[in-house]
This record gives structure tokens, sequence and C-alpha cells, in this order.
């Protein structure tokens, strides 16, 4: 009886540690990790090949979610916003004989149907359809949609009249027109919606630290989102290439206009390891949250090498559109149910290496083996070569708690153009807690999947204090890591709050402020919140190895509030105070 109890106790207990891993809410880390083309272009390669794509839209569709970027020959769908699935198709026509296959598009639901059209003045680009574009079967709505227009975004209004929104310019506005849903044909002309105004709006300057250089800055990117009878009408800008590259908005009773701009931008997300999150799309998952997808920045070997981000996002309680980006590039959680995205979806996994000790097995050129942990995707470290067995090893400092690793690799002498399939990376994850005795922590040896930007989240976390990433096969190029990331906790204190936390605003320009503190001891990171209410601090900032910030964001009619916290491989510190600056 005894030996059938026991049996009994531990058939229980592997369902329970079962039915735990089922409900075991997953977690993910920006960028997201797509197999990315390589960027098409010749000329946009001058400075070494790369992988590049840019001007997401992410559409629930069937109970899947699908996602378009610019020239991919192809779009992904997935049932979770984690495994992502490539399905190719070009949607060129034999005649257009250019590279973009399909830029900045716009994919909207009609009914049971999608429908995708990519940017286009000078050629006529067909209106695409599909009922099954899982099963990649498309076919044309419209053969020529003659008016065209670049970055645009369709949307379909609840009384059934749909609506199409585009530009991108430095000179000219965002331009909205109804369109006859059946024919689409448009409804009379065009109407002139929203410009930039960077004389108020400090984050609207151009420049990487919007420095009024001798560009006007571009206006992007439109997206449409209707919520409680106001339309929101989103738009990019700066520029693509800089960390500030963000999503504003402006806000209307009516779906052409008149529009008011909000005074932050609700996307937005300067600081980290990937920067920028403009010129992207809002849309709802399974359980009707709200979510953001949008363009990161690089921009080294040109300044249209991008990825791809996702954030929570929503409206508050009083109407206003927000995006939640703080610790927006560490371990957040995939949505399972329905959430309140004002509660930060964040793991609280800390970064255990970064700056710290690195070994590697060889060093190409400048690409040094600390560009590796130094938080900024724009440096990398490379080996000598491609072969197996090249390695680099990262010493977290003290016995720690990991519970995820991201590895981020960075593209040294690609040899692709275009779209690839097939191509793919195998490695081997290593981890020892004193650096002799390792054990593997994720055999990739045999993958045949292409992960730029792989991420790794434990079923369980282990003890660690080093490592070790070995290289077995890359697609192209030499093995060489931008970001080799390890996420969890050191097991000590959090950081003290920070203190004597200053914002200086001058009366010449009251667009910009100096941010100033005191180091804290530990603390390896800040993040500022901000924001044009005490209670509304949607905007945040994080700044490594730092205890001042230029912010040259602010609206320079509105005053401004703001609150700071320091991070280290423990945790986070209680937040300052908020303090407001007229």
């Amino acid at each position: 009886m005894a030996k059938h109890f026991t049996k009994i106790f531990i058939i229980l207990l592997f369902c329970g540690t079962l039915s735990f891993a089922q409900n075991k809410q997953l977690t993910y880390c920006n960028p997201v990790n797509l197999d990315y083309g390589y960027a098409p272009i010749p000329n946009f390669t001058l400075q070494g090949k790369h992988r590049a794509t840019a001007d997401p839209v992410i559409v629930t569709y069937k109970g899947d979610y699908y996602l378009f970027s610019t020239n991919q020959w192809g779009y992904w769908w997935s049932s979770d916003l984690y495994n992502w699935n490539f399905v190719s198709k070009s949607f060129l026509r034999p005649e257009h004989k250019v590279y973009d296959d399909l830029c900045a598009p716009s994919v909207w639901i009609q009914g049971d149907t999608m429908l995708v059209f990519g940017s286009t003045y000078s050629r006529n680009f067909p209106i695409w359809m599909s009922t099954n574009p899982k099963g990649n079967d498309w076919k044309e709505a419209v053969h020529n949609f003659e008016i065209g227009g670049w970055d645009p975004a369709h949307f379909l209004d609840e009384d059934g009249k749909l609506y199409m929104y585009n530009g991108s310019s430095n000179v000219y506005p965002l331009y909205g027109v109804e369109l006859n849903r059946k024919t689409f044909q448009p409804i009379g002309t065009r109407k002139e919606l929203l410009l930039l105004n960077p004389q108020r709006f400090g984050w609207q300057r151009f420049g990487e630290h919007l420095d009024d250089t001798f560009l006007d800055p571009f206006m992007e990117g439109a997206w449409m989102t209707k919520y409680k009878g106001k339309y929101y009408l989103q738009y990019g800008a700066p520029a693509t290439e800089f960390s500030g590259y963000a999503d504003g908005v402006a806000v209307a009773n009516s779906p052409l206009g008149p529009f008011e701009h909000q005074s932050l931008p609700f996307s937005y997300k300067p600081g980290g390891f990937a920067r920028g999150a403009g010129h992207g799309a809002t849309f709802q998952d399974k359980w009707n949250n709200y979510w953001h997808v949008s363009t990161m920045v690089i921009s080294v070997k040109n300044n249209f090498e991008r990825r791809i981000g996702i954030w929570p996002a929503g409206f508050d309680q009083d109407d206003l559109l927000y995006m939640d980006a703080a610790f927006g590039d560490y371990p957040h959680y995939l949505p399972s149910e329905k959430t309140d995205h004002l509660k930060s979806g964040f793991t609280g996994w800390m970064l255990l290496n970064y700056n710290k000790p690195v070994q590697v097995s060889s060093v190409y050129g400048g690409y040094q083996s600390n560009n590796a942990v130094d938080e900024n995707i724009r440096t990398y470290w490379s080996a000598a070569t491609a072969q197996k067995g090249e390695w680099i090893q990262s010493d977290l400092g003290a016995l720690s708690n990991v519970h995820a690793v991201q590895i981020n690799y960075a593209d040294q002498d690609a040899e692709f153009l275009g779209k690839q399939q097939g191509i793919y990376h195998q490695y081997k994850l290593w981890y020892s807690a004193n650096g002799h005795n390792w054990k593997i922590l994720k055999d990739k040896s045999a993958n045949k999947t292409d992960v730029p930007h792989d991420y790794i989240e434990l079923e369980q976390p282990v003890k660690a204090r080093f490592i070790k990433l070995e290289n077995i096969h890359m697609p192209t190029g030499k093995f060489a890591i931008s970001g080799l990331r390890v996420f969890g906790n050191a097991g000590g204190l959090k950081p003290e709050k920070v203190k004597d936390f200053i914002v200086l605003r001058t009366e010449k320009d009251k667009r910009s402020s100096w941010i100033k503190w005191q180091t804290v001891n530990g603390a390896y990171a800040y993040n500022i919140y901000l924001g044009t209410e005490p209670d509304k601090l949607y905007n945040s900032i994080m700044v490594y190895n730092a205890n001042e910030y230029w912010y040259k964001g602010m609206d320079k009619d509105k005053p401004y509030y703001f609150s700071i916290e320091a991070l280290n491989e423990n945790g986070v510190s209680e937040r300052t105070p908020v303090i407001k600056v007229n």
C-alpha cells in the first residue's frame, strides 16, 4: 500500500510541476527576435552589409498577430507575440523594377479581409487582399491605387467609413482623405491635417541631441486609433537615425480633424541599450490590451539600419494615450490576460554584467571585447573569424541568480543583400560558479533558425558568476556581438534613493533643461521619469554611468514634473519625490 501511495504522490508532484510550467507567464525582451532581412539596396551598404527593417505594423486577425515591416519580402505571424513565423511573399508586380518591395506598409482589417498597401507616389501599386494570410493566399483588391501615398495608414471607422492618412516630409504636413471602402477611390480631395511645431515642442527638434542642426525635422509614419469617440493621430518625428526618434500623437473629435498636439511623445525611448521608438502602430491583443510596435535605431552602417520593439500601451483614466518604455529593453511579461498597462510588466530581472570584465577568444580590428557589455547596441565586439570555437565570457562579478540571457548579434563582414531564408545561428551557452567548472545553460548547436536577437528565458534560474557564449555556426560574416546581456538578481541590497535631484530650466529656451543628481554608490544606471502632470510621468529615460542629463524635449508652454530612481544588480531604489519645474 505504501508503494501505491508513493507512486500516486510522485504522479501528483509531476503533474503539479507540469501545470506550473504550463501556467508560467512567459517573457520577451526588445529588440524583437525576428529573422530580419538584410538591407536590399547596394548604395545603402557601402559601410558594410547589414540587417535592417523599420516602420512596423501589427494587426490581430483571426486569433493571430500579423507583423509587416519595410523591405522584408514577406511578413510574420504569431499566436503569442513571441514565436514569429515568416511567410515569403513579394508584393511587387513584374513591372516594378525597384528594390523597395513593401516600404512602410499600411495594413488594415475590413470585414473578414486583410488588406495591404505599400508606400508609393511614382508607381501605381496595388492594394492586396487576403482571407488566408497564414496560407499566403493573396489577390489584388485594386490593380492600381492611383492616388498613392508615402507612409500610408488606413483606418476603418465604426460607422464603416474608410480613411487614409499619409505623409513623410520635413516641409509638408500629414494628409488625410476619405476613401470609398469598395472601390478605394478618394471621396473629395485630401486634407492637410498636421505639421510639426519644434519651436514649441522640443522633442520634435532635429539632431541626435535635439540641437537644431541644418535640417528641419521630419514628420512621417501616420497611424490612427479611435478610443471613446476621439481620434488619436500618431506620427513619427524628428528623424529615424536619432535616439530621440519617437511617436507623437494629436487628438481630434473627427477623423479629419482639427487635431491638437499632445505635449509629450507617447512612444519614446531615448536611453538604454536599444534606443528609439518611432514610426509604429498601436494595436490590441487577444484580451484587448493595447500595445505599440515601433522602430528602434542602430544607424551605424547606414542611417536606415534599424530594428523593431514592442511596448505595453493604453489609455489612462483621462483618455490620455501612453506607452511604457521604462526598462523597455529588459525582460517583460508577454500578454496572457486582461492587464492594466499602467502597472509595469517589467519582470524585475536586472542587468548583471554591465561593464563587467570580459574575456574573448580573439579580437578583430578595433571591435573590442568590452563593447559587448557596454549597453550600446551601436558598438560591438567582433572575433577574428566565424569559426566554430570562437567564444566570449562575461564575469558577473558575484554569484548571482540568472533568469535570462539575450544574445544580440552584430553584422561584421556580412555578405548578404535582401531577405535570406534557410540561414541560422548555432551556439552553446555555458555557466559556471568559478570559471573552471562549466555546465550547459542552453545548447543550440543543432538550431536551424535565424536568431539575431536571441532571448533565452530559463525554466528555472541558475546560480552563476560566469556566462560563456561559444560559437558553433554563423549565418554570415564574423562572430560578432553587440550585447551579451545577462538578467537576474545578484542577491544583495537594492540601491539607496537618489539624493540632490535637481532640474534647471532656462528662461532663454524653455524647451531645454539640465538634470543633475548625486551619484548613488553601487548604482549602474538611473531612470528619469517625466510628464506634464505630477501623476502622469509616462516618459522615461534610462541613463547609464552618469549623474546628469541634458533634456531638450519640453513643451515650452507647460510646467514639467520629474522623478528619478537608481538601478543596480539587485533591484531598483525608491523613487524621489516628484518635483515641479515651471
